[in-house]
């Protein structure tokens, strides 16, 4: 595998065009994309002219744009480079992040930054890269705080991140155990009677966890660890008079917990242990008039050390872009009635 620099030349025709040429045919094909589908994007999102000819592009558009294309291809080529692949989702995060180096440097003195540094997450079965700069910070907090807080709309990566980062401090040795927890409320639906045994009832419940956890370990490792009791997944309820020392514990969800909950839940952690709790402020599915322990611990522990709060924001929605623009609108949506309700009163 070749070590080379992932740019081999650059011929500048004027201020905002230039030609970059690939060492590794292969590598380029790979990174241009199923006709030239990975360019297209970057022509779409940055509004550039990108061209291939061979195992070259040449980038025509405004120069702060072709510079963001620059330094995402480099990205994408490097990862290439290491044994990884590159999917059009891939292809969008490097995007995003590219154009995030750029809106965080607010003084005209500092450099542009010449790669782009993604934090990641490395099990044996896959390697998940930040694909938004919140994203970034997630995980980096994840690395630094005993407790991290994810919150925001679907579709961000809070939960998938969280046990992606589960599975990599177990197969480490960082811990002994993960505990995967979620309130058992309906999301607006009475779903009646559940037939079968404990696992079967909350089964539909934490199954997002269950997805999640096999798309980070290998499905015959994951059963092995579940009935060994490695990795446990159950319910809020069952986590009361327990001391979660030496574990990952993940709380998903946990816009539907009361405030005695998310107090009971807390104060489960134990020595060497981590917790991670995820939700969405805005789908609270608790019964009228019942504050949701979420929305108040976060008020409760804001700037309490070894306490990390992540934020996501529409603009991290990295599934379907509609999925983006639905999140905008139904904010927008609550916005007005907030002010509304401000009025009437």
């Amino acid at each position: 595998m070749t070590t080379s620099s992932p740019r081999q030349s650059k011929t500048e025709t004027d201020a905002n065009h230039f030609v970059l040429t690939f060492e590794n045919n292969r590598y380029a094909s790979e990174l241009f994309g199923q006709f030239d589908q990975n360019l297209k994007l970057l022509e779409q999102r940055l509004n550039i002219d990108a061209r291939a000819r061979g195992n070259s592009v040449s980038i025509s558009g405004d120069v702060l744009a072709t510079n963001q294309a620059r330094r995402a291809l480099d990205y994408l080529y490097d990862r290439l480079q290491k044994g990884g692949s590159i999917e059009l989702s891939d292809v969008e995060g490097a995007i995003r992040m590219a154009i995030a180096a750029d809106d965080q440097l607010s003084l005209p003195t500092m450099e542009r930054k010449a790669k782009l540094s993604m934090s990641q997450i490395s099990t044996r079965k896959k390697t998940i890269v930040a694909r938004t700069p919140t994203q970034d910070t997630y995980i980096r907090a994840l690395e630094r705080s005993e407790l991290v807080f994810g919150v925001g709309p679907a579709g961000t990566g809070k939960t998938y991140l969280a046990v992606a980062y589960a599975a990599q401090l177990l197969e480490r040795g960082a811990v002994d155990r993960i505990i995967l927890s979620r309130p058992a409320v309906e999301a607006g639906e009475r779903l009646g009677f559940l037939p079968g045994d404990m696992k079967e009832k909350v089964d539909p419940y934490l199954r997002p966890l269950y997805d999640a956890l096999y798309d980070m370990m290998p499905g015959d490792k994951v059963e092995r660890a579940i009935t060994a009791g490695v990795i446990e997944i159950a319910p809020l309820a069952f986590m009361r008079g327990r001391t979660l020392a030496n574990a990952a514990v993940i709380l998903d969800e946990a816009q539907n917990t009361t405030s005695m909950q998310m107090k009971m839940f807390l104060t489960r952690l134990g020595e060497n242990g981590r917790m991670i709790v995820t939700g969405d402020p805005s789908q609270v599915d608790l019964p009228r008039g019942v504050k949701s322990g979420l929305v108040e611990a976060l008020q409760i522990l804001k700037g309490v050390e070894g306490v990390s709060v992540v934020r996501f924001k529409d603009a991290d929605v990295v599934r379907h872009p509609m999925v983006a623009r639905i999140v905008r609108a139904y904010e927008a949506q609550t916005a007005v009635q907030d002010e509304s309700e401000q009025i009437d009163r």
